[in-house]
């Protein structure tokens, strides 16, 4: 499955952390930012796979859950660290459960909003990727 979890360079001081993130840390040029907060513990994000987009996903504050699927496999990977850093690459579908209070999650995308990007039905999904192979 195409992703990856991604250290974010981290400078430790005695007063507070800063993560960084620039253009060596992950495959590409940052096209825009949002975040996901006050989101309740039983709603659900995602449920939905880009053709081109790539994601970059960072808990920056509480834990979530991250369900990926690629029309065969299916794992789950809770982000609760802002050091870590989940890469999620195009053909993959995700959705995000499971947020504590609190939570906050920072996306960066290799690309701005296209609503043709997006595959919004799992069905539709499947059969996409049945048709790229």
């Amino acid at each position: 499955m195409e992703i990856q979890l991604v250290e974010i360079p981290k400078i430790v001081n005695a007063q507070g952390n800063i993560g960084v993130i620039e253009k060596d840390v992950i495959p590409f040029d940052i096209k825009r930012v949002y975040y996901l907060y006050d989101v309740p513990s039983s709603a659900k994000r995602g449920g939905h796979a880009h053709k081109n987009l790539q994601q970059l996903l960072v808990p920056l504050s509480g834990s979530f859950d991250v369900i990926l699927k690629n029309g065969t496999d299916e794992i789950t990977i809770t982000l609760n660290k802002p050091d870590k850093g989940l890469l999620i690459n195009n053909h993959i579908w995700r959705e995000l459960n499971n947020f504590s209070s609190g939570a906050v999650c920072m996306v960066l995308a290799s690309g701005i909003y296209d609503e043709d990007d997006y595959i919004r039905n799992y069905k539709d999904y499947l059969k996409y990727i049945k048709d790229k192979k």
